[in-house]
């Protein structure tokens, strides 16, 4: 009796022995896969953050231009008397409002934080243009266009050239000709409200 009683036992002992064994292979495989996964994860944010403080730099700084331009593209369309000025500032705040959203997508993409609103110095620029007469404004509104596109050509030229990511290297690439002909446009109203001067 005590023998059919120890077999019996020993069967039980077997299957728990078994059951533990398989548990412990399905948790040795469920933490392997945890951790490719996590491998995985930690190799995808390395290469979406392939980016560098230069980089990131760039596009913070890209931002405060964009949002720069369309404050005082606005408040050309509002203050200038001239047809030429206003013109000027809707193609500034048009077109810096699509850079805008795609310096906001890209930077998304890099996961890179971008300011949302604008500088002081910005913001000093805004007061001191909107604190000018009409004659005063036009002449120091295409100044600053003039001026601002001549630091953002000198900053998306080196982002361009030295960029170590390839869609911020191409995305300053392509920005480059627009602000190029923001340069000319500002160049010639310039001139224009000389003329209107006389």
């Amino acid at each position: 009796m005590r023998k059919i009683k120890n077999t019996g036992m020993m069967r039980v002992n077997a299957v728990l022995v078994f059951a533990l064994m398989a548990g412990a292979s399905t948790f040795t495989f469920a933490q392997s896969s945890l951790e490719a996964n996590s491998t995985a994860g930690k190799q995808e944010i390395y290469i979406r953050n392939s980016y560098t403080a230069r980089d990131a730099d760039f596009l913070s700084r890209a931002a405060e231009i964009n949002m720069e331009e369309i404050s005082l593209g606005q408040l050309a369309q509002k203050k200038s008397m001239m047809a030429d000025v206003k013109d000027l500032g809707k193609m500034m705040e048009e077109v810096h409002t699509k850079s805008m959203n795609d310096l906001n997508a890209l930077a998304k993409e890099k996961m890179i934080t971008i300011p949302k609103v604008e500088t002081y110095k910005a913001q000093k620029v805004y007061g001191d243009l909107n604190s000018k007469t009409d004659a005063e404004f036009d002449k120091a509104y295409c100044d600053a266009m003039i001026t601002g596109h001549r630091h953002a050509i000198t900053l998306f030229e080196k982002a361009s050239k030295e960029s170590d990511d390839a869609d911020i290297k191409k995305w300053a690439t392509e920005t480059l000709p627009i602000l190029r002909t923001h340069l000319e446009h500002s160049l010639s109203c310039k001139e224009k409200c000389e003329k209107a001067k006389g």
